[in-house]
């Protein structure tokens, strides 16, 4: 069959698009003509000019004198590294403002050449030739220059003045003394000339939260709608938790999070020059160890297993291993649904445990003085950083007692303070958080000092392993077990407590009748007591100890309103992420 049409087919054709409209059909009105040809013509204006703009710009481009000098860099790691053949070292701010403290000598016509890396605070256009920018290394900022020079392209103080606040850069620079101090940045008595800039990696210019408002204190309760004087918007705590990573780039976070590291490494320097070896005991349990009752369950493999509510059992159990002084710094767990600006469900915890000679108060007595070590440290160490955190939250400066003069109070002597005070409050009840912060403010009234210590705690409010004291051991009442005293002791810090510690009870079948008496009873065969239990079966040496919560040394140290602002990522009853 041929493909060829047969002469009964009429190709159909389509009509000429200058064609008059069929009868009945209505063409284009004049105004519709109209406005097209005016869209045309403004079309055509439009790529007119923008192809004038750009012939401008490249001619420009040809002639800037600074094109090599500034610019994006291509991401890092994205094309091959070539060594430089000149390689200039890149310097520190604070070590720069050191080594040039002294200005008097400086030539306003030079000046030393420095490169760093640093991260743009802001950057301020003033006018087509003149633009600051303030660059930030750590708590460090120093004021910088770009101006339009014989040297320095126009073209690049318009780049510079555009770049997005928080966007690291490269930066080439000369040091000079600026004609009177620069008052808005740490380092006051320099300023830089800038050289060469590039940009390393650069930021949204749209942030979900600045920098600056995370930069000031929380609002208080009632207060999440609040604004400031100047009409800024109070920046709430959710809103910052929700943006941590860039609520963490405010100064005072930078100072919170290095004198936290350095509480860490202040507790391990003064327990390892008193023979204390650090240890790692596990987080995964394979059955709750003191009473089960706030403890997190997670699946493990075929079977359920429980993060650690503390150390506390392992460490005891180092000790009968003949490790006699143990230290630890690790995450903490506790499945408590408290909502308060104290707890958290995870915190890092300050453990240490030790054997002593004669009577526990010998382990008190160390651990008023790895305090006092801490506190002094921090005063002589990290000075800079609290004295820029305690400016945002108006504290008072701490105040600690003399070497040897803690305030060391029976439990009874602070109940009977409060009594004095007007508080109703039995011989053996628990204290609670007003009660706290209530007898707090009478220790530092009577002995000039926020940091005391309370001992001969309830033997009713304490755990299984406290030691009853020997008062209540010798007035033992088999119907009434957990009556008296311990020989246990709580830590405090501005009317809060950082530690509860106490001597442990050491001897296998009295921890069982204690396991069994006490307030909340447990089984010493249980699956997850039964090996603890065991461990003192072997002879083991009288010990005590104590755990520390790190997150509230920092707290309370700064003056801090909320536990979360010690955590980097904080977790509580209502948050996991991020």
């Amino acid at each position: 069959m041929s493909d060829k049409p047969t002469e009964n087919v009429v190709p159909v054709t389509e009509a000429p698009k200058d064609a008059p409209a069929a009868e009945g059909e209505k063409g284009p009105s004049k105004g519709a003509l109209k406005k097209a040809a005016k869209e045309k013509e403004k079309a055509e204006k439009a790529a007119k000019r923008k192809a004038e703009e750009e012939a401008q710009k490249k001619a420009a481009d040809a002639n800037d004198i600074s094109k090599e000098d500034y610019g994006e860099l291509p991401m890092l790691g994205s094309q091959p590294y070539v060594p430089p053949t000149e390689k200039v070292p890149r310097v520190n701010l604070a070590e720069v403002a050191e080594e040039y403290k002294d200005t008097s000598k400086m030539d306003e016509a030079g000046g030393p050449q420095i490169v760093f890396r640093g991260i743009v605070e802001n950057a301020r256009a003033q006018g087509a030739k003149l633009t600051f920018i303030t660059f930030r290394q750590g708590l460090d900022t120093i004021q910088a220059v770009v101006a339009e020079s014989e040297t320095l392209s126009r073209q690049m103080v318009k780049f510079a003045g555009k770049i997005p606040a928080e966007s690291v850069v490269l930066v080439h620079g000369l040091v000079k003394k600026p004609k009177e101090l620069v008052k808005s940045t740490t380092i006051q008595h320099l300023e830089l000339h800038v050289k060469k800039l590039f940009v390393v990696a650069k930021a949204d210019s749209q942030l979900p939260m600045q920098v600056t408002d995370a930069e000031r204190p929380i609002p208080g309760d009632g207060e999440e709608e609040k604004t400031e004087d100047d009409g800024r918007p109070i920046v709430t705590l959710n809103t910052r938790l929700n943006n941590r990573v860039i609520d963490l780039r405010g100064k005072h976070n930078t100072a919170i999070f290095t004198i936290k590291d350095g509480v860490i490494a202040l507790f391990q320097e003064f327990l390892r020059s008193k023979k204390f070896v650090g240890v790692n005991s596990p987080r995964l349990l394979g059955a709750p160890s003191e009473g089960g009752a706030s403890v997190f369950e997670v699946k493990y493999f075929n079977t359920k297993a429980f993060l650690a509510q503390s150390p506390q059992l392992y460490k005891q159990m180092l000790i009968a291993s003949r490790f006699e002084r143990v230290m630890e710094v690790g995450p903490i767990f506790r499945a408590e649904n408290s909502n308060t600006a104290r707890h958290l469900t995870e915190f890092t915890g300050l453990d240490m445990e030790m054997a002593f000679e004669e009577d526990y108060h010998e382990v008190v007595g160390l651990l008023e003085e790895l305090m006092l070590y801490i506190f002094n440290g921090l005063r002589t160490r990290y000075g800079r950083e609290t004295d820029l955190v305690r400016s945002i939250y108006q504290v008072e400066e701490f105040k600690l007692p003399e070497a040897g003069k803690v305030p060391r109070l029976p439990f009874s002597e602070g109940v009977q303070m409060l009594r004095d005070d007007g508080v109703e409050i039995g011989d053996f009840d628990d204290l609670s958080t007003p009660d706290e912060k209530r007898l707090g403010a009478l220790v530092l009234k009577k002995y000039g000092t926020d940091f005391y210590v309370l001992d001969k705690y309830p033997l009713a409010i304490r755990p299984f392993y406290t030691m009853p004291s020997a008062e209540t051991q010798a007035a033992y009442d088999p119907k009434n077990p957990n009556a008296g005293t311990s020989n246990s002791y709580d830590f405090f810090m501005r009317g809060q407590e950082i530690m509860s510690g106490a001597q442990r009870i050491h001897d296998a079948a009295f921890l069982e009748k204690r396991m069994r008496e006490c307030v909340t009873p447990v089984d010493p065969k249980s699956e997850g007591l039964r090996d603890y239990v065991n461990a003192f079966r072997y002879g083991c040496p009288p010990h005590a100890g104590g755990g520390i919560g790190l997150e509230r040394i920092v707290m309370l140290w700064l003056g801090l309103p909320n536990v979360r602002l010690a955590s980097l990522f904080p977790r509580d009853p209502s948050r996991l992420s991020p």
